[in-house]
């Protein structure tokens, strides 16, 4: 196997002729930037949002799958913007070197490989849990130790990536169309037209069981309807045509989020009380059991399966991608930058993480892993603010080519940063040791950076696309 570290520049900049060097292969188009957006966040349908209502009740949790939907649209409207501009392996780590600076893009790069890799474990855990139910209501196989179906679970899927991206994203396109449908059927076949027939939101909506408070706190889990749809910046070096693809696959994949979100809460709010409700693993397949109806728990065992390997099949093709620019740019060992001569992927970078993730999978509770991926993914938004607010001050509407322009700029940046600063208190209500441990971890990492790291990058090749001088410069 020919070892071979792509250090070339992004889209935009110019090689230099005489280097050959092995790149990222261009093939996606926007169905694929749907399939990864939508299949790493569709799994936040089939399980982890209903804890959510576990923190105030099925009406809270409906409040923060909402106030949730905001803040998401407002890092799909940014993340359109920028990344079309950006168009570099890396995502929001590209832009926060291109925009802010070195150590802002170092914290943005540990953040996301954090949230992806454990998006990806809370799959895993959710797997295993899932086949060994199904196995058992079924009568299919005596006690099998769940734990294998999550080891299996992340090797193959890292694999597939190891293999090669149309491919992979190709599988997430197919499974996550079909884990969407899925909950469409459920939610047809309860009758929402014939309130009282099969669904009992009457009986079973008991307003906030913990007051206004439990609003709060739900705001922690209602992240989880859609945390990772900012993934699909990932795939920006590997798309055709990144003004194009990047905004319609990422605003196309918030709406279909917005929809399912709020078709999952009424299905299950419906169906069962907020006090199982709010502590189930697997609360779309437990509805499907609730009906009766036994090709649809055949259905939505299926459609939970699909969600949750989708999931982790994006969350390993992202965090990859991050792993692998920021080692490209030396900010991690150059080790990572390297590019399989074949199969034209990251191969390093997707191999380091599987025992990572199999040791979160097999040591960690579910509801931890949520957590400790949200946190990340908050830290990432706080900054993707900063970031945009700092990128239309020094280069303005007009002096360089953007793919989508997001509307009322500043508003979405404010109120994605209000939103954050409300989800934080609401984690550290619940999970306030976990918060600090987080955040002394991403303290030290930053010391190490600046002490140690930063020596080795180039900073001077660092900056690859071709805009002029900003404003004040």
């Amino acid at each position: 196997m020919v070892d071979v570290t792509h250090t070339g520049p992004a889209v935009g900049a110019t090689a230099p002729a005489a280097s050959k060097r092995v790149a990222l292969k261009r093939v996606l188009g926007p169905a694929h930037v749907w399939g990864l957006g939508v299949g790493i966040v569709l799994v936040g349908e089939f399980m982890g949002w209903n804890f959510a209502v576990g923190k105030g009740g099925a009406i809270a949790a409906l409040t923060a799958c909402w106030l949730a939907g905001i803040l998401y649209t407002c890092v799909a409207m940014i993340d359109s913007e920028v990344t079309s501009t950006v168009a570099a392996a890396g995502g929001q780590y590209a832009q926060a070197k291109h925009i802010i600076g070195p150590l802002a893009a170092f914290n943005v790069g540990l953040y996301l490989v954090m949230a992806y890799t454990m998006l990806e474990v809370s799959n895993a855990i959710v797997t295993g849990d899932l086949i060994d139910a199904f196995a058992h209501n079924m009568g299919l196989v005596g006690d099998v130790d769940k734990r294998a179906y999550m080891v299996l679970t992340i090797v193959f899927l890292s694999w597939l990536n190891y293999r090669g991206v149309l491919a992979t994203l190709t599988v997430n396109y197919i499974i996550t169309a079909i884990a969407f449908t899925a909950i469409l059927i459920l939610f047809f076949y309860v009758k929402p037209w014939a309130p009282g027939d099969v669904l009992k939101h009457d009986g079973l909506l008991t307003g906030l069981p913990y007051g206004g408070l439990g609003i709060l706190a739900a705001m922690h889990f209602g992240l989880w309807y859609y945390l990772g749809i900012e993934g699909t910046t990932q795939a920006a070096e590997e798309v055709r045509s990144p003004a194009r693809s990047l905004p319609l696959g990422t605003l196309t994949g918030i709406m279909t989020l917005l929809i399912a979100a709020t078709l999952t809460w009424y299905i299950g709010s419906g169906l069962m009380p907020w006090e199982y409700l709010g502590q189930a693993i697997t609360p779309l397949y437990d509805a499907a059991r609730l009906t009766g109806n036994p090709y649809l728990e055949v259905l939505l065992f299926v459609g939970t399966l699909f969600a949750t390997l989708a999931s982790a099949n994006g969350c390993i093709n992202d965090a990859s991608r991050a792993w692998f620019a920021m080692g490209r740019d030396r900010y991690m060992p150059v080790w990572f930058g390297a590019v399989h001569p074949n199969y034209r992927t990251p191969f390093r970078s997707i191999v380091f993480f599987v025992p990572i993730a199999i040791l979160f999978a097999v040591s960690t509770p579910l509801d931890q892993t949520i957590t400790l991926s949200i946190l990340s993914g908050l830290l990432g938004y706080t900054i993707m603010a900063i970031s945009v607010i700092i990128f239309r001050r020094k280069w303005p509407l007009g002096m360089i080519s953007r793919g989508y322009v997001h509307p009322l700029h500043p508003l979405p940046a404010l109120l994605l940063l209000l939103l954050c600063t409300v989800t934080y208190f609401a984690v550290f209500l619940g999970y306030g040791t976990q918060l600090l441990a987080m955040m002394t971890f991403y303290i030290g990492a930053s010391v190490w950076f600046v002490v140690h790291r930063y020596k080795y990058c180039r900073r001077g090749e660092q900056f690859t696309m071709p805009w002029p001088k900003p404003v004040g410069y």
